[in-house]
């Protein structure tokens, strides 16, 4: 009885084990497929955006004004210009203009990175003063303040939400840096003389690289939204530049007449970009993230 009891149980074991490798399997193939449609979204945005000339946007006063359709399935604006082709022209610059800044971002959180790992308790001090500093201010106000104060456009915009949007990806590597340098190994490290920099480049800087990629791919969505945003209130991109803000506040004016498609199709085109980007972001940290793994 108590062979056949034991063998009951591993053969119950191994097929709970079958299983939840097979959902484990499965879950893999669904993330897999979710990441391959939500990149092949934003890409196609960015490649056909960056592709639409000016000439395809180019004003037609005959079909101003007209409703979604086969030939202009976002409809017409205010010049006969195709909807359609404005909105993906704009997504493409905001897709740009959120990547420099997302990056000249991360560039920020890097060098504060070192700092905490070459310096000191004061250094810690100071990069911590600096973050509860920056997120003490209103994020839209000092975004807006920054870009006019660099003269707007597309480099004040990217200068702006370079400046803004380090502080959340600095905290979160700033907690895994005190957490990794109480770690034996980097102890040992310095008994043997090793630098500051070959500790952070060695044994620091790999533990932080799926903090590092998740943060980047969800502060992405993040400085297109506000790109978009000081944009729409005046502060951002020129009049001149294809830009979703721009189309946005364009078509407040038109709203009360009701052309809601001018405002409803390209806010609804933005939305989806920065949930592709988000479920993108999400899906990929749980490859990277050992604890996310097996939910």
């Amino acid at each position: 009885m108590k062979i056949n009891s034991q063998t009951i149980r591993e053969s119950l074991l191994n097929e709970r084990e079958v299983e939840y490798k097979d959902e484990l399997s499965k879950k893999r193939i669904w993330t897999v497929i979710i990441m391959i449609l939500t990149a092949s979204f934003v890409l196609y945005v960015y490649i056909h955006g960056s592709l639409i000339d000016e000439a395809s946007m180019s004003s037609n006063f005959r079909e101003k004004l007209m409703g979604p359709s086969i030939s202009h399935i976002f409809g017409t604006d205010h010049a006969g210009r195709d909807m359609y082709l404005r909105t993906v022209k704009g997504l493409s610059t905001s897709l740009k203009v959120g990547f420099i800044g997302t990056i000249s971002s991360f560039l920020i959180s890097i060098i504060f990175c070192v700092l905490l790992v070459v310096g000191k308790e004061k250094t810690d001090f100071v990069v911590n003063f600096l973050i509860d500093g920056f997120l003490s201010v209103p994020h839209m106000m000092f975004l807006i303040l920054i870009s006019v104060a660099v003269g707007r456009g597309i480099r004040g915009v990217i200068i702006g939400l370079a400046l803004t949007h380090w502080t959340g990806l600095t905290r979160i590597l700033r907690s895994e840096i005190l957490e990794l340098m109480d770690e034996n190994y980097i102890h040992i490290s310095k008994a043997m003389g090793k630098s500051n920099f070959y500790i952070f480049k060695n044994h620091i800087l790999p533990h932080l690289l799926p903090q590092i990629v998740v943060g980047l791919m969800l502060l992405f969505p993040h400085a297109i939204l506000h790109e978009a945003g000081i944009t729409f209130l005046g502060f951002g991109l020129s009049l001149s530049t294809p830009a979703i803000g721009i189309i946005l506040q364009e078509s407040m004016k038109y709203i009360s007449t009701g052309h809601v498609y001018l405002a409803l199709l390209p806010g609804l085109m933005l939305v989806l970009l920065v949930l592709c980007i988000n479920s993108l972001g999400e899906n990929l940290k749980s490859f990277l993230d050992p604890n996310e793994i097996h939910r």
